[in-house]
C-alpha cells in the first residue's frame, strides 16, 4: 500500500457529484500510460472520497450513479484515466528537466554559431539559458518554446538557426490532428481555409527540424499531406 503521507490528490467530477482518491503519483501516471498495476499499489487508502483530506465519503448511490459501478479499484482505474491528477513538485522538476534537456539537445543539433559555423557545446547552451533566465514549460511541447527561447538566448550567444518556410496542403479529415502538430512547429505564416474545405499553411521552422516535421504530419495525416519548402534563409 502507498504511505499515505506521500500520497497525492486524484479527482474528478460526474452526475453531479464530486469524487477524490489518495494515489502515488508516478504509479498513478503509468496508470494513465497504459501500464496494467494492482491498485493496492496504487491507492494510499482503499476508499472513494467526497474529501479525501477530510475523510468525507459519498453515498455508495452516487458512486453507482456515476461509475455504474461501487467497485474501489473500478471506480479508482476511471478517476485516474479521467480525471485530474494532482501533481508532486519532485514529479513536476522531473519533467522540467527532461524538457530542458530536450531543448538543448534541439539547439545544439540544430543551431550554430554565425562567425564559426560550429554548434553550441551543451554545456555553453546550458549556461545561457541560466544566465538569460530561461524558463522551460514542463507540459508545452519543446518545439513550441523553441522560437521565444532563442530569442532570449541570442542576447547572450550568438545563435543561427536555418529557418525554413513550409508550404503545407491538408485535406478536411486530418485538419484537426494536424493543425495543432503545424502550431507546435513554429509560427504561422499564412492560414487559408479553402471552400473545399483544406487547409492551406505557411510555417516557418528551424531547418533542422525537416525531417521531424515531416514524420509528424505525415503521421496524422497518414501521408495524405502535400509538404513542400517555399524558401530557406
Amino acid at each position: 500500500m502507498v504511505d499515505i503521507n506521500k500520497a497525492v490528490v486524484a479527482k474528478m467530477k460526474s452526475h453531479g457529484h464530486h469524487f477524490e482518491i489518495l494515489v502515488d503519483c508516478d504509479a498513478a501516471i503509468a496508470v494513465r500510460h497504459g501500464k496494467d498495476l494492482d491498485m493496492h499499489d496504487v491507492l494510499a487508502v482503499m476508499k472513494i472520497f467526497t474529501d479525501a483530506h477530510k475523510g468525507l465519503e459519498p453515498p455508495v448511490k452516487s458512486i453507482e450513479e456515476a461509475f455504474k459501478s461501487t467497485d474501489v479499484k473500478e471506480v479508482a482505474y476511471t478517476i485516474i484515466r479521467k480525471g485530474e491528477l494532482q501533481l508532486t513538485q519532485d514529479y513536476r522538476e522531473r519533467l522540467r528537466e527532461q524538457k530542458r534537456r530536450q531543448i538543448v539537445d534541439m539547439i545544439h543539433v540544430n543551431g550554430v554559431d554565425p562567425k564559426t559555423h560550429a554548434p553550441h557545446p551543451a554545456s555553453r547552451i546550458e549556461a545561457a539559458m541560466k544566465e538569460a533566465h530561461v524558463h522551460v514549460d514542463e507540459f508545452a511541447a519543446a518545439e513550441s518554446q523553441l522560437h521565444e527561447i532563442i530569442k532570449k538566448l541570442r542576447v547572450i550567444l550568438p545563435i543561427k538557426f536555418e529557418m525554413k518556410e513550409m508550404n503545407v496542403k491538408i485535406s478536411p479529415q486530418f485538419t484537426g490532428k494536424a493543425y495543432s502538430v503545424l502550431k507546435k512547429f513554429g509560427p504561422m505564416l499564412k492560414e487559408e481555409w479553402l471552400n473545399t474545405g483544406y487547409l492551406h499553411a505557411v510555417i516557418e521552422i528551424p531547418g533542422g527540424m525537416e525531417t521531424d516535421f515531416y514524420e509528424q504530419i505525415n503521421k496524422v495525416c497518414h501521408g495524405n499531406a502535400e509538404v513542400t519548402v517555399l524558401r530557406t534563409r
